[in-house]
């Protein structure tokens, strides 16, 4: 059977997809926007080797596949590809129409962007602080550059909150910014631990637009150096720090509010129960906590997939909980939980910003991280786009707060965040 024909049938008949290959055939739309080629034997030996998501992936990683046009319009159109799951007389059957057993061996070696554990520096156990750093530093310390490009001017690498479907990118990062604030409570004088704080977009919003004095904490040396080249380009250093640490680390206590916006993702099931437990021996009574995390829909998934794409290319040791299991554990650790939203939507538009923001900087962000990683970039923030869209994953902020003694929260009657924080975006 050609090649295209092989590729046609695994994306489904039906997608409107032109597809291309070496041995010159071609099979699907013609006049499709989006144009699938394959370039060389060795993307048949990755599809082969590792049939589905994981397979394509690689040869497009490498360059042995190409894909012309918008990558996330590519991807939707390819969703029969991206959900195959071969049973062995379907592999056979495949292995047969690509090539038969030559497809087999040798093994081709994945593209050097893939991380496996016990191979070049990702060892040792699970989410102990080595370990952790080492999976931190594979995905942020990438360049500070190219995410400048990726991010914009905000330099926010999570989910932004939009306060209508017109808001550009940088509002919806300073809305967010400013929601978290709001659910915090914030004002002038109080002490903010920001855990996972990236490059220092939520400590320095505090220190600037709240007078709060602002700790963040971040594995990855590459962001540290960034975030405090910006808190003293500001003028914020006498409010506002970041540091190149552990969270597990921080000696300080009885903060009034502390944010922890993306980095649950980072630490692992078994971990959480003392991740919580931490940060609430962190805050005084009456004092905040608002986690802001990416979950899966359900419990009935794996937390981990161990052989994914996500897993292998992009967040190394990365684990998603159900919104419901994470709400308990913030309760079983003491907190009292206030509040809880999802903010699926959300995310999608995020990362349809940065993908417009990558496809943009395209030839500068290749000569800066290689054509290999820019690739991981465009499948992953595509890919991403798309689980948030169909539900596959979801975005979560949970607020919780520490009772006094007497159980006085200091929470106010009726949550009061939406109204000021959307007085203050539009002003």
């Amino acid at each position: 059977m050609a090649l295209a024909d092989v590729f046609e049938r695994m994306a489904g008949p039906d997608a409107p997809v032109e597809f291309r290959a070496y041995d010159g055939s071609v099979a699907g739309t013609g006049d499709a926007p989006i144009r699938v080629t394959v370039k060389s034997p060795v993307a048949v030996s990755y599809l082969a080797q590792a049939p589905g998501t994981l397979g394509l992936a690689r040869a497009y990683v490498s360059g042995h596949l190409d894909v012309e046009g918008d990558m996330y319009t590519a991807l939707a159109r390819m969703v029969q590809a991206q959900q195959i799951q071969l049973d062995l007389p379907e592999r056979l059957r495949l292995l047969r129409e690509l090539g038969g057993p030559k497809t087999l061996l040798p093994r081709v070696p994945p593209p050097p962007q893939e991380v496996k554990v016990n191979r070049r520096w990702l060892a040792g156990r699970r989410h102990s602080k080595g370990r952790d750093a080492s999976a931190i530093s594979h995905h942020y310390d990438v360049s500070n550059t190219f995410y400048e490009w990726v991010l914009g001017p905000s330099m926010a690498y999570t989910c932004a909150v939009y306060p209508s479907a017109e808001a550009s990118l940088e509002e919806a990062q300073a809305y967010k910014h400013d929601l978290v604030a709001k659910k915090l409570g914030l004002r002038s004088g109080m002490r903010l631990l920001d855990v996972g704080c990236g490059w220092g977009g939520m400590v320095r919003h505090a220190a600037r637009e709240y007078g709060v004095k602002a700790l963040g904490v971040t594995l990855s040396a590459q962001q540290a150096a960034w975030a405090q080249r910006a808190i003293e380009d500001q003028g914020l250093s006498d409010l506002a720090e970041v540091r190149h640490l552990d969270y597990r680390d921080v000696p300080e206590g009885q903060f009034d509010a502390v944010s922890s916006i993306g980095l649950t993702e980072h630490i692992g099931k078994a971990q959480l129960p003392g991740y919580f437990s931490f940060l609430y021996g962190k805050l005084r009574p009456e004092g905040r906590l608002l986690n802001h995390c990416i979950t899966r829909p359900d419990n009935a998934q794996p937390a981990r997939r161990a052989g994914g794409f996500i897993n292998r290319y992009v967040f190394p040791d990365g684990e998603l909980e159900g919104p419901g299991y994470l709400a308990s554990l913030i309760n079983d650790a003491g907190f009292e939980v206030r509040h809880e939203e999802n903010l699926r939507e959300h995310y999608a538009l995020t990362l349809a910003g940065w993908c417009a923001n990558l496809d943009a900087h395209w030839d500068e962000a290749v000569a800066e991280v290689g054509d290999g990683t820019a690739r991981v970039w465009r499948l992953y923030m595509a890919g991403s786009r798309l689980g948030f869209e169909r539900n596959v994953v979801q975005l979560h902020q949970i607020l919780g707060v520490r009772l006094d003694s007497d159980g006085e929260s200091g929470m106010p009657l009726r949550p009061d965040w939406e109204t000021t924080t959307t007085d203050r975006a539009l002003a």
